[in-house]
């Protein structure tokens, strides 16, 4: 419990400080921290922890069904109601990809205890940071009416700091691991990810949603809060999935949109509005819905 009051209380002083001045690039400073430092080394840690199985592969594969199933219904839902391609593509990115390393790995340590964290990483970075390193990308360059570079995609991927630090942990488990003392260090600087991260979070949250935006957005946290998880559920049912993989692959389908999905969708003119408010909302409603699927996972 005292974790998961971590998480509201770490979101609430961030919303809270942002109304007041602080020092100006705070939230990229506190970003690069995070992205460089805290995750690779959290990542490196955990792989080098976790006890591989082929189960393991089931929540990263999820993690694309969810991208897949939210670019299919958006597509339909946004013919049928006359959306703008903007909308579309705001909504097929920002529903699709889930918040599943910032507000991912700190809620399922939460509500699942540290041990978890090794298939959050893999549901995180073999799916949701794949996932928007390349159809993400590909998607908003679709409906920007934009080129897609391949080798650009490639360079994204094989040099962001967490995916080389899974690839060494990858490696490093075939030599042995790391010593101790140095496992350690990774342990401690991983710890800061959780309060510094959802900091962030709490300091970008934008909730007050126009008119215009509503509605599609309410389809689109219908999809990424209640319809995705159910989806893999279902999945997961079906192909005999352990719960140690399972329920964790239920639950970061459960997770808040990407911030970095909805930064993507602004940089590309992606309906900027929709995408921000989005993000911020779900974040906010994920804080219930996810406690609550883990609830109904455990009945």
């Amino acid at each position: 419990m005292s974790a998961l009051w971590l998480v509201v209380i770490c979101i609430g002083a961030g919303a809270i400080a942002a109304r007041f001045r602080h020092p100006e690039g705070l939230v990229p400073g506190l970003n690069w921290w995070v992205l460089h430092v805290a995750l690779p080394a959290l990542v490196l840690q955990q792989i080098i922890l976790l006890e591989w199985s082929n189960d393991l592969l089931f929540p990263a594969v999820a993690m694309w069904l969810v991208f897949a199933g939210a670019w299919l219904l958006i597509s339909l839902v946004g013919r049928w109601r006359g959306w703008s391609r903007g909308q579309v593509g705001a909504l097929v990115l920002t529903a699709g990809l889930g918040n599943t390393s910032f507000v991912g790995y700190p809620l399922i340590e939460a509500l699942r205890g540290h041990d978890a964290l090794g298939v959050a990483v893999i549901a995180d970075q073999l799916g949701s940071f794949l996932a928007l390193s390349s159809a993400g990308v590909i998607v908003a360059a679709l409906y920007s009416g934009l080129r897609v570079h391949p080798a650009a995609l490639a360079k994204r991927v094989v040099t962001f700091p967490a995916f080389i630090a899974l690839v060494a942990a990858l490696l490093l488990r075939q030599a042995g691991g790391l010593p101790p003392v140095l496992m350690e260090v990774a342990g401690r600087l991983g710890l800061t990810l959780t309060p510094l991260a959802l900091f962030s979070v709490g300091m970008q949250l934008r909730l007050r949603a126009s008119g215009h935006d509503l509605g599609p957005m309410l389809y689109g946290l219908g999809w990424k809060l209640m319809l995705a998880p159910l989806m893999i559920w279902g999945i997961a049912m079906a192909i005999g999935a352990p719960p140690a993989s399972g329920d964790i692959a239920v639950l970061q389908a459960a997770m808040a949109p990407m911030i970095t999905a909805g930064i993507l969708a602004q940089q590309h003119g992606l309906a900027p509005s929709l995408a921000n408010h989005i993000v911020g909302i779900g974040i906010l409603l994920s804080l219930v819905t996810v406690p609550l699927a883990n609830y109904l996972l455990g009945l």
